[in-house]
């Protein structure tokens, strides 16, 4: 009965939570981000704390400013002067941040476009591919012209236009020969050699 009773208290606990949240794909990412921006909280806190610190010790100082003497001036200008260098120090970090904080950011989004970039097939493979294939295609026919139609003059014409338009091809390589063999004779039209 009491396992009844806690089963039935797992399976409501398990409704009331809801599906699982899916695990980032970028997780060491997130994991470093959240540890940089604690790095940065407990480094800029002191200084702001100091800041505050220093700005109360003025505000009480002028408030509690009955009659003042050279040396309370000089005391009161130099708090002044470390108040300002202080917030001089804040502003650097800060800006320093900021700066860190923005070369992440540009360093995932260059990661992405490289992954994008990288899975684009090159244009020039691409062109080449079809080339080729073109060229094929060309032989290919020329081929059937002159071994199945008797279409000699055809066949050569389209040999020498494969030669002409694509010559760095294989089929132009095939298209010599072929243009070779027929015209030294050694192929008779059904494609024997004789």
């Amino acid at each position: 009965m009491t396992e009844d009773r806690i089963e039935n208290l797992l399976r409501t606990a398990d409704q009331m939570a809801g599906p699982a949240k899916p695990v980032s794909a970028n997780l060491a990412a997130t994991v470093r981000r959240r540890a940089h921006r604690r790095r940065t909280i407990r480094f800029v806190t002191p200084i702001a704390a100091a800041i505050a610190v220093l700005a109360a010790v003025g505000v009480w100082s002028l408030a509690t400013k009955t009659t003042e003497t050279p040396r309370n001036q000089t005391r009161l200008v130099s708090i002044e002067t470390q108040l300002a260098q202080l917030q001089a120090r804040t502003d650097a970090t800060l800006k320093l941040i900021e700066e860190v904080l923005e070369r992440e950011r540009q360093q995932r989004k260059l990661a992405e476009l490289e992954a994008k970039l990288a899975s684009i097939r090159d244009p020039l493979e691409e062109v080449q591919e079809q080339v080729e294939k073109t060229a094929f295609i060309l032989v290919y026919q020329a081929d059937r012209m002159y071994e199945q139609r008797n279409q000699r003059d055809s066949a050569l014409a389209t040999y020498n236009r494969v030669i002409e338009l694509f010559p760095r091809t294989r089929s132009a390589q095939t298209a010599r020969e072929r243009l070779s063999e027929i015209q030294n004779g050694s192929v008779n039209k059904n494609g024997t050699q004789i």
